[in-house]
């Protein structure tokens, strides 16, 4: 299961792709030349890509190759015709369709000609319909029993009811107007070329986020830079966004939050996609914060606030976070979960927090062979060489799809180099991102971080905290949480540790450091300790 609209389970994953836009269920001998004909027409030539099973030979069960049609639609209209449940196929249809829209499909009923009540109780020619097949089925009433349900919850969902006395070509224009909206607010954001793991870490987060409860709802995903907070937050956005009638995904929050420009562009697209467009007039941020709240607070909507680092951040787009409407949901991604925690007691919100683990062994591998080999398989010298490359990324996805796609075409002498340099030396582009949290600390911060990684990685943390207020003069214990709420730095069994990657980072950062200074601050290898001492350098 990836998202359910429900707390049940499902095979549905965020990483289906739509073949196509609409799928349209109809009984042939009742619309096919007519309505559903025309409803097609009109959709096609509007450069909707739609899905009609005229071609498809008819038997008395339904067939693989309609189902998966149904499977890989965004939206799928019912029309309900006079004799619609007199077909087992098209009641197996409805059935299916149903099972999608609980995983995110989109579905419009037409009651053509037929009044929804009848449909909805099964009476008139589809109580008789029933009846016969209730008779046909007798060895298999769960069946039927079935198609009653759908019948019942498909009538219950908004539609539209032809009648006689409304034009059908204004009709079918609704129709079709309210199918290019669906359309649009289906739009979706690129998430990853190779999504490995991602469906499981959305099942175990489906259940917080449970989008059919009324409550207002803020789920904060954090974890290790480079672990996939930002794509497992775009795969959910794809997943649900079309359940709410507004919705936005504001990326890169922390970066764009440096400038006034930055907060005042971040604010004007929150505005603009959740209303579906307009600017906002007012120019100073927090006039236009309440602009926001005021034009927004009646919408259920889906916010999600990419890379935050501070609350003001949150407070620059959202305000006091106490102007939802009911069933809305916030997500946000950060390094540091903490810093969000006060929203959970002054927004009066029900508030849930989410750390990404590393990949597994299996899906660092899966995700490597996809990087570094794509569609060839690897012979037993790469082998050998993989699992070394996999220890080293320790189930870091940023490091798994960086490293793999260095080594991509790449000879077994290249390989063999590449993992001799990276024991010496990081990969400037994982560096890159591991970097950024390391440069929110402050100087002290800084020293401490490093100090950890280059001489108490492993000791118990109690023992390093006295160590560092000998040297700082301060008891150091706040900036260690400081650390470790930024993921630098963890405590396992009461002992510091850090992931190999962070920790490799600290040891290029002191050497940088060194050669910029000529004097080196702290010793990564014991053969430099004489030169040091003997040449009186320290």
């Amino acid at each position: 299961m990836a998202l359910s609209t429900t707390k049940g389970t499902s095979s549905f994953s965020f990483t289906q792709r739509y073949r196509y836009d609409v799928f349209l269920s109809f009984k042939g001998e009742d619309t096919r030349n007519g309505f559903t004909s025309n409803l097609n027409g009109i959709l096609c030539h509007n450069g909707i890509n739609t899905f009609m099973d005229d071609r498809l030979q008819r038997g008395e069960n339904i067939s693989a190759e309609l189902l998966e049609a149904i499977e890989s639609s965004k939206i799928s209209i019912i029309i309900f015709s006079k004799n619609y449940a007199s077909s087992t196929w098209c009641l197996d249809e409805l059935v299916k369709i149903l099972e999608c829209k609980k995983n995110g499909q989109v579905v419009l009923p037409v009651f053509y000609k037929v009044d929804p009540s009848y449909v909805r109780n099964q009476k008139g020619n589809f109580g008789e319909a029933l009846t016969k097949h209730k008779e046909k089925f007798k060895d298999n009433k769960e069946k039927v029993q079935r198609w009653r349900a759908a019948l019942t919850e498909a009538s219950n969902i908004s539609g539209w009811h032809y009648k006689n006395d409304h034009p059908q070509f204004r009709f079918i224009k609704e129709i079709f107007e309210e199918t290019l909206s669906a359309k649009i607010n289906h739009t979706q954001v690129f998430v990853v070329k190779y999504p490995v793991g991602i469906d499981s870490r959305i099942e175990e987060i489906s259940c917080q986020l449970d989008i059919e409860s009324k409550d207002v709802r803020m789920l904060v995903i954090h974890g290790l830079p480079g672990i996939g907070k930002t794509t497992i937050a775009k795969a959910i956005f794809n997943l649900i966004a079309y359940h709410f009638e507004g919705s936005s995904f504001l990326e890169d929050v922390r970066e764009k939050s440096r400038t006034n420009d930055g907060i005042l562009q971040l604010q004007q697209v929150l505005y603009s996609e959740i209303l579906g467009g307009g600017n906002l007039k007012a120019h100073s941020v927090f006039k236009r914060i309440n602009v926001i709240m005021k034009m927004l607070h009646h919408k259920r909507i889906l916010l999600i606030l990419d890379d935050v680092e501070t609350l003001v951040q949150v407070e620059n787009l959202l305000g006091k976070c106490d102007w939802f409407a009911s069933g809305s949901r916030i997500i946000i991604t950060t390094r540091e979960e903490k810093v969000l925690s006060s929203l959970q007691e002054d927004c009066h919100l029900t508030y849930y927090n989410y750390k990404v683990k590393e990949l597994n062994k299996h899906e660092s591998r899966e995700l490597f062979y996809h990087h570094a080999f794509r569609r060839s398989k690897p012979t037993k010298d790469y082998l050998e060489l993989e699992d070394q490359f996999l220890h080293h990324a320790k189930g870091l996805p940023l490091a798994l799809k960086i490293i793999g796609a260095d080594l991509y075409k790449r000879n077994i002498h290249y390989w063999k180099s590449t993992l001799e340099k990276y024991k010496i030396f990081p990969n400037p582009n994982i560096l890159q991102v591991l970097k950024i949290s390391y440069d929110g600390l402050d100087p002290t911060q800084r020293d401490i971080f490093l100090d950890i990684a280059c001489l108490f990685k492993g000791f118990y943390k109690e023992v390093v905290v006295d160590i560092l207020q000998s040297s700082y003069f301060y008891n150091p214990l706040c900036d260690i949480e400081k650390l470790i709420d930024k993921y630098l730095i963890v405590v396992e069994d009461g002992n510091l540790s850090m992931h190999d990657l962070i920790q490799q980072m600290g040891f290029e950062i002191v050497r940088q450091e060194s050669e910029l200074s000529k004097k080196p601050k702290k010793l990564l290898c014991y053969e430099d300790a004489p030169e040091v001492l003997i040449g009186d350098t320290v």
